[in-house]
């Protein structure tokens, strides 16, 4: 099916009331883009954060009547005038094969790739994590999950048992697996993530060692591991700092990511308490944080 967008550039205040009247003429689906240059890393609690010029944009049908959706927008007082707008078609594609042709073979230290499942391992001796695209929700190709990747690379986890919180794709805990880990719990608050981490253990040959679960499902249940993974965001790192402290045994190792540079000293005084920090690794503003589990 053919596919036609129409997108309106506006202030904050307009996107909502923009989107149900996109909704309601019929858009397939109304997303957010930023029309500058502002990221938003990680919105304040309960906030909804946007960018000052928002682009908000509908996508439709391809030989949808837009004079018909135009008209429709202006009914709405809100809209005294129409927001600037544009109309642009989108070309038939496959997207999974255009995802898969940008997705290549990625080396995370000296023996850990993540190579998509069409393509060859260029070293087949190595440890190699295949992912099918359709069902990834992280390839390693973000900082965060790179530093994480990076640090099971070049550890011991030979007999470990693990607990991998915020899995995503379940790459981490695959990896972990495959360098040996014996047990590893996987934990998504999104139902689709711990499908795609059954998915991708079973296509690497390690769905015997990792487990999936919902947070509601396992609190109280964890027991003490020798590793925690957690690759999340700082706040939620921080608000979760007491119980991650209870997962993880004497001795044991945390190692936290989704952090940005600036937040680095607010998640490592949460962990202080618990536990004794190692070196700060860093690649593109992004931060992992590794720490030992105090004895005694």
């Amino acid at each position: 099916m053919a596919w036609q967008e129409l997108t309106f550039d506006v202030s904050p205040a307009l996107v909502e009331p923009l989107s149900e009247q996109l909704s309601e003429a019929g858009a397939a689906s109304v997303t957010f883009k930023d029309s500058a240059d502002t990221p938003i890393y990680e919105p304040a609690p309960d906030a909804s954060d946007l960018w000052a010029n928002t682009c908000v944009v509908g996508l439709f049908e391809a030989g949808t009547d837009f004079d018909r959706v135009l008209a429709l927008i202006q009914q709405d007082a809100t809209f005294a005038s129409l927001p600037p707008y544009r109309i642009t078609d989108l070309k038939e594609q496959q997207w999974e094969r255009v995802w898969m042709d940008a997705f290549k073979p990625i080396c995370f230290g000296e023996r850990l790739w993540i190579c998509p499942t069409e393509t060859a391992p260029p070293a087949p001796d190595a440890i190699n994590i295949m992912l099918d695209p359709g069902l990834a929700f992280g390839t390693g190709t973000h900082p965060t999950t790179a530093l994480c990747l990076a640090w099971i690379d070049q550890s011991d986890l030979n007999d470990k048992t693990v607990i991998d919180f915020g899995c995503g794709s379940g790459i981490l805990a695959i990896g972990a697996a495959l360098c040996g880990a014996t047990s590893i719990a996987a934990v998504d608050i999104d139902p689709q993530a711990l499908l795609a981490t059954r998915s991708n253990a079973a296509q690497n040959g390690v769905a015997a060692q990792i487990t999936t679960a919902l947070p509601t499902e396992v609190k109280g249940e964890l027991s003490a591991v020798d590793c925690l993974l957690a690759n999340i965001l700082a706040n939620p790192l921080i608000e979760l700092a007491d119980y991650f402290s209870t997962l993880v045994k004497e001795d044991g190792i945390i190692v936290l990511s989704g952090i940005l540079s600036e937040q680095t000293a607010l998640v490592m005084e949460a962990y202080t308490p618990w536990f004794e920090f190692q070196p700060v690794a860093e690649k593109e503003g992004w931060v992992r944080l590794v720490a030992r589990r105090k004895t005694g």
